[in-house]
């Protein structure tokens, strides 16, 4: 069974292109409101959840957050792709920085990984925010994942880097 995420309630919580923007514990700076240190964010849930989650081909979505779980789930196996050659710490590093260079599409435009999922952005401003919220999320993925696939001497976790491999929704990575 499928793990989904314990974000259910709504309530206070802003929307773009029907995706809750929900709170998360960073420092990075973007649209996301700032959750207490304390608390599970989505972040963690899709860190904890992807090495179960990445072997299901279909997802039920029971609440929104499922649709931000399923896009991160996705994220991370193509950040752990990019890790997959990289030796070391900082070689990883480097290439989860140069991930996260990269465009980050908006639902309706082409490379969006998950058509229909999404609703398409209603104008340019609703698309400028959730492209901002993800571009956030994704970088804070990527800084908690790097301490997840590196070992504290800075050697590849092989029990992380495996999942490499794995399809999510059998959805190719390139």
């Amino acid at each position: 069974m499928v793990y989904h995420s314990s974000f259910v309630d709504e309530e206070g919580i802003m929307k773009a292109c029907g995706c809750p923007l929900l709170p998360l514990k960073t420092h990075i700076k973007g649209p996301a409101p700032v959750s207490d240190q304390d608390k599970i964010d989505i972040v963690d849930e899709a860190i904890t959840f992807f090495r179960a989650n990445v072997f299901f081909k279909n997802f039920d979505i029971k609440s929104p957050a499922d649709k931000l779980l399923i896009y991160l789930t996705f994220y991370i196996n193509v950040a752990l792709k990019r890790l997959e050659g990289c030796r070391t710490l900082a070689v990883g590093t480097k290439a989860i920085i140069n991930l996260g260079l990269e465009k980050v599409p908006v639902p309706g435009e082409p490379g969006f990984p998950f058509p229909g999922l999404f609703s398409v952005p209603r104008s340019q401003d609703e698309a400028e925010l959730f492209r901002n919220y993800l571009k956030q999320i994704r970088e804070e993925t990527s800084g908690r994942l790097l301490n997840c696939a590196y070992r504290p001497n800075g050697t590849p976790n092989k029990w992380w880097l495996a999942f490499a491999k794995r399809k999510f929704m059998n959805i190719v990575v390139l």
